[in-house]
């Protein structure tokens, strides 16, 4: 019987550990994850910038950017 116990004060503090671990990954947030220029001649300079925001409580790194 105590051996069933100390397995499950076991899973349920590693279940909340695990939990807290994933709360604390880093998260990105767009607001706009898409923006349609509409018509633009043939040839011509366009650009748009995204806003890109933090919310997660690690630290966010962008390690590539693939337009597309």
């Amino acid at each position: 019987m105590r051996n069933v116990w100390l397995t499950a004060v076991s899973v349920i503090i590693i279940t909340l550990l695990l939990a807290a671990t994933v709360m604390a990954l880093p998260k990105m947030y767009l607001p706009e994850e898409v923006f349609d220029f509409g018509y633009t001649p043939q040839n011509s300079k366009i650009s748009h910038v995204f806003w890109i925001k933090s919310v997660g409580e690690d630290s966010l790194k962008i390690v590539s950017v693939k337009p597309g």
